[in-house]
């Protein structure tokens, strides 16, 4: 459940923060990352 609510506030942040399409990808890739790093 903690995953799913860092994940959905990951994503509010990607689609608030990126302005390119390249963008999104280097976030999304970002928020994989933290996602990962959390369910260590």
């Amino acid at each position: 459940m903690k995953a799913i609510v860092v994940f959905l506030s990951v994503m509010t942040f990607v689609l608030a923060g990126c302005n390119t399409v390249q963008g999104i990808g280097k976030d999304i890739k970002k928020g994989g990352e933290a996602i990962e790093k959390s369910a260590k």
